[in-house]
């Protein structure tokens, strides 16, 4: 997480958990020429569009206010979906005994893609069933959602 998210989600999460919601990642992003401000929020019976509505009317004014980013961005508010990018260390912690998917920088085993179970967390590294990998390893992580269980 950048200095910049942190210090916007600082700002907007006491304000989206007194909504009732769980700030589960901030990220500010450019896409080609564009900027976008993606701010994704979770409850326990799920997010709908009225959610990420009432979340957006509820931040957009202070985020104007406050003018933390000097360029045009497009705000997005949105549920993290079910496979659920892994970002920070509480997020792995939740996601123990999950599938996971992990893009790697150096390859582990001859591979740059491992997916398993994430058995094990800690400050330095995590294991994935039974390889173990350093987290300054990792480009990015997700966890997979097991369609067939549908």
């Amino acid at each position: 997480m950048t200095s910049l998210e942190k210090k916007i989600e600082d700002l907007v999460k006491p304000i989206i958990e007194n909504l009732g919601y769980k700030v589960y990642d901030v990220m500010y992003q450019k896409e080609g020429k564009d900027n976008y401000l993606r701010i994704f929020i979770d409850k326990e019976s799920g997010i709908d569009l009225n959610d990420c509505e009432k979340v957006n009317d509820s931040i957009n004014d202070i985020l104007d206010e406050k003018d933390y980013i000097k360029a045009q961005y497009y705000l997005e508010i949105s549920s993290p979906g079910l496979e659920r990018n892994l970002r920070r260390d509480e997020q792995f912690l939740e996601s123990i005994g999950k599938k996971i998917e992990v893009h790697l920088y150096n390859s582990v085993n001859g591979s740059k893609i491992l997916t398993g179970i994430l058995n094990e967390f800690n400050e330095k590294d995590i294991l994935i069933d039974d390889i173990k990998i350093d987290k300054s390893n990792i480009a990015s992580a997700k966890t997979i959602y097991n369609w067939e269980e549908c």
